[in-house]
């Protein structure tokens, strides 16, 4: 039994590092007159989720002039070197 009390508080003490990993989203916006198109990949802070996604990338495009179309999928950071080259300048630029 004593050995296994280490074992427990080791485990609850990496259970929030493990529930707080990066989450990323990647997104089509578009701006108008004229009309211009991008593909991109931000961070997403907070729960891992298409709606909270969707909610922080809206507002954040919109700082810059850009108008959210969708949220094409969340994921982890394994997902990142594949969207890399597809995201291009707006690799986690928003």
């Amino acid at each position: 039994m004593k050995h296994v009390f280490p074992f427990l508080v080791l485990a609850a003490l990496s259970w929030p590092a493990a529930a707080q990993a990066a989450c990323y989203a990647d997104y089509k916006a578009k701006q108008d007159s004229p009309l211009r198109l991008h593909y991109g990949v931000a961070e997403i802070s907070g729960a891992c989720t298409a709606a909270s996604a969707h909610q922080q990338l809206q507002t954040r495009l919109a700082r810059a002039g850009w108008t959210l179309l969708n949220v094409v999928s969340v994921f982890d950071e394994n997902g990142l070197a594949e969207r890399k080259d597809s995201a291009g300048s707006n690799f986690l630029r928003y």
